[in-house]
């Protein structure tokens, strides 16, 4: 049947059931979120002469619940507005409703009995033929079909959603024996479509996939902790960002979502894995036991394994918990030798084998730990799934793991982790010696077409991981030989059908003098031998702008000829991109700042990711934008003047989005900022985003692109649109909101939008508006307060008002 989902309801409005009904709002869905209704009144209520029968006492859990996910941070929803695509109701008056509904999610409370009865409540109102699953993370899912119908059991399966929705990835699929294929099929489907998932189809096991695994990895950190005698901070430090893993690695992730989160879900899985090789790990360390009697849970009792106290003077500090003494001190700087060693080495994937091979304590701790998790994860085949990419695609999508468990062990190469395994006393399954017995020495390889396959243990073979056709991987094209150019900052890849791409990978995708080659080069062959371009990487963030520390070193010595020049050949390389002869598609995700969102301004068409963090920052550094920003929105904004709109209001507001260096909190409030423009498209699923962005460079070019022209018709005000800027910024000067280099800098910003010393409305060119912000960025590099705030961001990383 043809599925489609126009409602959902969402039952129980908790912290993971109002952040689920959000997420299916971010995505244009109506839902229906419903919970309990009360069984007293409170004082308020009272006093207001309420009854328990009122309606907005019967729904005030629900309705308290929706505006705390509202107002939280980070936001679970794209833009405030979209929470009006949600319903509340309550159980007592509303579930008869779900009725009219696609698909019910259940997020109650983690109680069989609960959420079975709650179940025979729902198959009173439920349509035939429509969705029902629940998001427990501990429950088997096939004890809650029982008793049930059977229509109800063929479309019933866990959906198992991590916290935050709207960011984490993760989404796994947990089918019973009845339920059938093509819900399973569709379920897989539309979270990665719809939903943005990586959408993993796990066993009905205890903790399922991610939660076995990665509460096994840091149950067993805590073991491998106590063995060295290591300290927090040093597990902290080792867990990170150095093998690839979160800032906030093992236990400052434990304060944050809570120790008794930790305890309850450990517990959980060592009553149902009784006959798990490892049962040894999922046994809580005392230290751990003693925190939870005490109630040192974490950020939500101020104290858990980091503690933050007031120092001298007042000033917060962090103290870290003594597992000795169970007394909290002074946070310490952590340094071995073997993290030293990695400092210079910039992919994870190749630090692994220095980390191991080293002769401190750091080491004999990664030693450990990496020989557990390998022996562990290859026993959990065909425990919890028949295929290892799925624990690998699991612990990425779900725990933030750069690498997954498979992917880390072939980094260090297979046999070295069986030695590790080994020396540690844990066994690894007989699969992986017969695997290198075979000749296979790796557990995933690119074959000649650029496709990632996986070893499959059934047909002990090497299989394309399924889905991987939709997406585009730079990675893999790379390992194939599709690099046609490359520098030190950017490469040139053949993506195939006559679509080219321009990658950077630079630090943070800075715009430098490489990226900017890389850029011209790109274009000039695409011109010659394809027919569309698209500009895109795999890094966490597109483009965190251009390169400020050579601004700074050059105005520092006064090199301004320099930065003339500088700013010149990237202004050049935008309107280069903007009218070549190919259609150009940008694909910002993650930070798209400065630099990056001008590039993506002067782009055909974007196919943003939803999570793309958008804007011209140049403001608060001292600056403004000048690599075809400001002229681009003053552009845009008189190209909206046909329409009707009054002109002053729109470019109004254009000055005010760059004055106060507005990013987009989502791809969604990039196109209410004017970053992004009726036409452009956003990807839900990030993995998605270059495979898109290719298929609309094709669709271009099929539907006949032609070389646009240079505009000379840009309308803008002259002296009588300045003279209100002046105004305005005076104003808000006076009042104190601003400082009088503030002032400086919205005056020039105000000087090129109006289009210059004009004595009244005129059409300009847009080389006239390149020249004029080009000038003024020119400038400001001479001013000291500049300097001053463009230092800050360097060394501190944070922004300064001077």
């Amino acid at each position: 049947m043809n599925r489609i989902i126009k409602k959902v309801a969402v039952l129980g409005s908790g912290v993971m059931g109002s952040r689920i009904a959000l997420h299916f709002a971010n995505i244009g869905v109506q839902v229906l979120l419903l919970d309990i209704a009360p069984k007293e009144l409170t004082p308020d209520e009272e006093k207001k002469g309420l009854t328990l029968d009122a309606a907005a006492v019967k729904n005030r859990i629900v309705n308290a619940s929706l505006d705390a996910a509202v107002k939280s941070n980070p936001s679970p929803i794209y833009r405030k507005a979209d929470a009006a695509r949600i319903k509340t109701g309550n159980f007592d008056d509303n579930l008869k409703d779900i009725a009219t509904c696609d698909w019910t999610i259940e997020v109650v409370v983690e109680r069989l009995d609960i959420k079975k009865s709650l179940f025979e409540r729902i198959e009173q109102y439920r349509k035939p033929g429509t969705l029902i699953t629940s998001n427990t993370s501990g429950i088997p899912i096939h004890l809650m079909a029982e008793g049930r119908s059977e229509d109800f059991r063929k479309h019933f399966a866990g959906t198992h959603f991590f916290n935050p929705p709207r960011y984490l990835k993760l989404l796994e699929i947990i089918p019973t024996p009845e339920t059938d294929q093509s819900v399973v099929d569709f379920l897989m489907h539309y979270g990665d479509l719809y939903l943005g998932k990586t959408t993993v189809l796990a066993k009905d096991t205890p903790g399922f996939i991610a939660n076995r695994v990665g509460v096994f990895a840091m149950l067993d950190v805590m073991q491998t902790m106590q063995r060295l005698g290591l300290t927090v901070e040093e597990v902290d430090k080792l867990t990170g960002p150095v093998i690839g893993h979160a800032k906030s690695a093992t236990l400052r992730t434990s304060d944050v979502v809570g120790l008794d989160t930790t305890i309850n879900v450990t517990n959980g899985l060592a009553q149902g894995l009784p006959n798990d090789e490892a049962k040894d790990v999922f046994v809580l360390p005392d230290f751990v036991k003693k925190m939870g009697e005490n109630k040192w849970l974490g950020d939500k009792t101020g104290q858990g394994f980091y503690k933050k106290v007031k120092g001298e003077g007042g000033k917060s500090e962090i103290h870290a918990l003594d597992l000795n003494t169970l007394e909290y001190k002074p946070s310490q700087k952590v340094k071995f030798a073997s993290l030293e060693a990695t400092k210079a080495i910039d992919k994870v994937a190749d630090r692994f084998k220095v980390l191991v091979a080293g002769k401190d304590k750091a080491a004999d701790f990664y030693r450990q730990s990496f020989g557990s998790l390998f022996a562990y994860v290859s026993n959990r085949i065909p425990e919890i799934t028949d295929q290892l990419y799925k624990i690998d695609d699991a612990l990425r999508a779900g725990f933030g793991w750069e690498l997954g468990p498979f992917e880390t062990w072939d980094a260090l190469g297979v046999q070295k982790g069986l030695e590790l395994a080994q020396a540690g006393g844990r066994n690894v399954a007989p699969w992986v010696a017969e695997m290198l017995a075979a000749g296979n020495t790796t557990f995933y390889k690119v074959n000649e077409q650029g496709v990632k396959q996986f070893y499959d243990l059934e047909s002990k073979s090497y299989q394309a991981i399924p889905g991987v056709e939709n997406f585009v991987i730079l990675d893999n094209l790379r390992a194939t030989g599709k690099v046609i150019w490359k520098n030190a900052g950017a490469s040139v890849l053949d993506l195939g059908d006559g679509i080219l791409n321009v990658e950077f990978h630079s630090k943070m995708n800075t715009l430098g003098s490489d990226v900017i080659q890389g850029l011209m080069k790109g274009v000039d062959i695409a011109e010659k031998d394809f027919r569309g371009m698209v500009v895109g990487n795999d890094a966490p963030n597109f483009s965190a702008g251009a390169n400020l520390g050579l601004v700074y070193m050059y105005a520092l010595d006064q090199e301004y000829d320099e930065i003339n020049m500088m700013i010149a050949q990237f202004q050049n390389a935008m309107m280069r991109m903007r009218y070549s002869s190919i259609p150009v598609v940008g694909t910002p995700h993650g930070l798209a700042l400065g630099g990056g969102c001008e590039l993506n301004l002067h782009a055909d068409k974007v196919v943003a990711a939803a999570e793309t963090y958008m804007g011209l920052v140049e403001f608060g550094v001292g600056l403004i934008p000048a690599g075809g920003g400001t002229k681009e929105m003053t552009l845009r904004t008189a190209a909206k003047y046909e329409e009707g709109e009054p002109e002053f209001n729109l470019l109004r507001n254009a000055f005010v989005t760059i004055s106060t260096a507005k990013v987009s909190t989502s791809a969604a409030e990039a196109f209410d900022l004017g970053f992004l423009r009726r036409g452009d498209e956003v990807v839900v699923n990030n993995n998605r985003l270059i495979a898109t962005a290719k298929a609309e460079a094709i669709a271009l070019a099929e539907a006949g692109y032609t070389q646009p022209v240079q505009k000379t018709d840009i309308k803008v005000h002259g002296k009588g649109a300045l003279a209100m800027f002046l105004t305005g910024v005076h104003a808000m000067r006076a009042g104190n909101y601003i400082s009088d280099h503030d002032v400086k800098i919205a005056n020039k910003l105000a000087f090129v939008m109006t289009g210059g010393d004009l004595s009244s409305p005129t059409n300009v060119s847009e080389q006239y508006l390149l020249d004029l912000e080009r000038e003024a960025f020119l400038s400001l590099t001479g001013e000291r307060k500049t300097l001053e705030r463009i230092q800050s961001i360097l060394t501190t990383g944070k922004p300064l008002r001077n």
